[in-house]
């Protein structure tokens, strides 16, 4: 994987945790987004919890209307990557089961 480590792309992941709630986070990524990278992105998090459920790329795809070449790449990041996906789905999981 590669690493994306900059001064402004830590200023960025220092905005993203300063933000207070699920409202400040959906106007800041409405603002710093395009409609198109905010679905990718949300997307991409759909197609790593269906993964993680088991579910295969044909029903994923069916599901989400990604690519194959999409599904295997967040595959790729769930089998290879930092383990960001993990803590997120994590912390999800957390949230639910309260």
């Amino acid at each position: 994987m590669a690493t994306y480590h900059s001064k402004e792309t830590e200023k960025l992941y220092e905005a993203v945790i300063s933000l207070e709630n699920t409202k400040e986070c959906r106007k800041f990524f409405e603002d710093i987004c395009t409609v198109k990278e905010l679905l990718d992105l949300a997307q991409r998090l759909q197609i790593a919890l269906m993964l993680k459920e088991g579910k295969n790329y044909q029903e994923i795809s069916a599901e989400t209307g990604a690519s194959t070449a999409t599904i295997s790449r967040v595959n790729k990041c769930l089998l290879y990557g930092t383990g960001g996906y993990e803590t997120v789905i994590s912390k999800l999981n957390k949230d639910t089961e309260k």
